[in-house]
């Protein structure tokens, strides 16, 4: 019995790497994974400040369910990250080769 990679089954149905499909793939899980993490830091804080999916929404101004999408990382954008951040009472601050910007 044969054993194919996972990188193997990327080149075969994606392509190698380097090509306009791979990297589109590649560039849409590395997106992903940011949004999940993005979105597990915000509910760590949460949970750290004993705060409710409710409580955190009557907050921000928005319903249980954007909070529930935003910490399952579906799509979070830097609007509502600040935001998300702010209302748990913590600074955001972004960082661009070297420049620094504070939001919120």
């Amino acid at each position: 019995m044969k054993v194919t990679t996972f990188e193997e089954l990327k080149d075969r149905h994606l392509g190698k790497v380097g090509t306009p499909e791979r990297d589109t793939y590649e560039a849409e899980v590395r997106e992903a994974i940011q949004s999940y993490h993005i979105g597990e830091a915000i509910k760590a804080a949460r949970k750290e400040r004993k705060m409710t999916q409710d409580q955190l929404a009557k907050l921000m101004g928005v319903k249980k369910a954007q909070i529930s999408r935003i910490e399952r990382g579906y799509n979070p954008t830097l609007n509502t990250i600040t935001r998300a951040f702010n209302a748990l009472g913590m600074a955001v601050s972004l960082t661009c080769g070297n420049m620094h910007i504070t939001l919120g």
